[in-house]
């Protein structure tokens, strides 16, 4: 039976780090901020809106929500965005999905400021993605990695299949784990035979969005099971990787939840410090 990815376990690392830069920042005469927009009352935008704001003061760090009308103009959404871009106390903004219709998501992402830009969209950061520099990167895939690395696992020279290649995770993850020298496949919905595929993996990494798609047949003996994956079924919550079935052929795999969800939020207040040193900021 394959041992657990600990989501929880890193997590609750992860946060004592940023707890503790959080505050060397302070006493450097800076209070991290991050600034959320929620434009509309779609229910779990506001639960997540919330959950950031619980993170966010249990860390030390200000958190401030701007909780706008579904009626609200594109005009005044992309007001409310520079003034914060223009705001020296805030240092990570973040917009909260779905839009209401009317409201364009790539011209409202495209507005953020790419250093203040923490769920790492702006069309800068996707390219800094590609072209290897620094900047804000998506909380998901940046999870990914930190799963793996946190429970002791050598990337460089693994062979990591990626089923997916959405704009959230599966696409920016090839790049981002392409840094740790992981030799990348990636797969999709138009891949034909997608066991033969995931089969070659020492690395798998389930991205596509369907609940419990990928099979024990489908998974090397002694591989490594990533689940970014988060679906709504009858049964509950599920990932993309049938989990009773595949643990009895992995080595490590992530549960969900508790796996890789467990970190996006702690990765999201840590592009936010990150943020801080790409506006100027000094330790």
């Amino acid at each position: 039976m394959a041992q657990l990815l600990d989501g929880k376990a890193v997590a609750k690392i992860l946060k004592e780090e940023i707890r503790e830069e959080i505050v060397q920042w302070k006493e450097k005469g800076i209070q991290p901020k991050l600034a959320v927009i929620l434009v509309g009352d779609d229910p779990a935008s506001v639960v997540y809106a919330r959950s950031k704001q619980k993170v966010s003061e249990s860390l030390g760090m200000a958190f401030e929500l701007f909780a706008l009308p579904g009626s609200t103009p594109e005009a005044d959404v992309l007001a409310q965005i520079e003034k914060l871009n223009e705001d020296q106390s805030v240092h990570g903004i973040m917009i909260e999905l779905p839009l209401p219709k009317g409201i364009s998501k790539e011209k409202i992402m495209a507005a953020v400021r790419p250093d203040k830009d923490v769920d790492g969209v702006h069309p800068i950061n996707r390219g800094y993605i590609l072209s290897g520099e620094e900047g804000l990167f998506p909380a998901t895939p940046q999870s990914c990695i930190e799963l793996l690395l946190r429970s002791g696992v050598q990337i460089a020279g693994k062979h990591t299949v990626i089923v997916g290649r959405g704009e959230t995770v599966g696409k920016p993850l090839v790049f981002l784990i392409l840094k740790h020298n992981a030799t990348v496949t990636i797969c999709h919905s138009k891949t034909p035979d997608l066991g033969a595929f995931t089969r070659q993996a020492d690395i798998l990494i389930a991205a596509v969005g369907r609940a419990k798609l990928i099979k024990k047949d489908m998974v090397k003996p002694g591989a490594i099971v990533v689940d970014a994956g988060i679906n709504e079924t009858p049964e509950g919550i599920c990932g993309d990787v049938d989990f009773e079935a595949v643990q009895e052929a992995a080595d490590l795999i992530s549960p969900v939840p508790g796996g890789v969800g467990s970190l996006t939020t702690a990765l999201i207040m840590r592009n936010v410090l990150k943020g801080i040193v790409l506006q100027g900021g000094k330790l």
